[in-house]
């Protein structure tokens, strides 16, 4: 998995001092650290960006979901023959073109 840039995770960790402002769920900081770790860097950053000025008093706001393009690995890959216990993170739900991002919250505490 890919992480989020570093000034990211600095940004989430001071915001969380101040009283919450976002106009969205999830915040626009973990709107961009979904789409830091499920696409390219460029996709990130151009979305991220448009999330970012959108949180405004000039838009309502509410519930908006990452999504992504996504590509499933093939049946033969040599991963998908090795059985083991896997922590699902993300769950991937197709929206008709791309496919939104929803956390499992769960799948973190799990030993």
């Amino acid at each position: 998995m890919k992480k989020a840039p570093k000034v990211l995770k600095w940004y989430q960790y001071i915001s969380k001092l101040t009283p919450p402002s976002c106009r969205y769920y999830p915040t626009c900081s973990e709107y961009a650290k979904w789409l830091y770790e499920n696409s390219n860097f460029i996709s990130a950053t151009a979305k991220s960006a448009l999330r970012v000025l959108r949180c405004n008093q000039l838009f309502i706001g509410g519930v908006d979901y990452p999504s992504v393009s996504y590509k499933s690995p093939s049946l033969l890959s040599l991963k998908n023959l090795y059985y083991k216990r896997v922590n699902i993170e993300y769950w991937f739900i197709f929206n008709g073109k791309d496919y939104y991002i929803l956390k499992d919250f769960r799948a973190m505490n799990i030993d």
